[in-house]
């Protein structure tokens, strides 16, 4: 496992956040996650 720092943009604001991945995760799919994460921190 790798822990990788992403950036996203969401609701025109640039978030960044951490990710736990495998070494073989796509980097889509890492920013996928990395999306669903703050996606999930503004529900609450």
């Amino acid at each position: 496992m790798i822990k990788v720092t992403v950036t996203v943009d969401f609701k025109g604001r640039t978030y960044q956040t951490n990710v736990l991945a495998t070494r073989d995760t796509a980097p889509e799919e890492i920013h996928q996650l990395a999306l669903s994460q703050v996606k999930k921190q503004w529900e609450n």
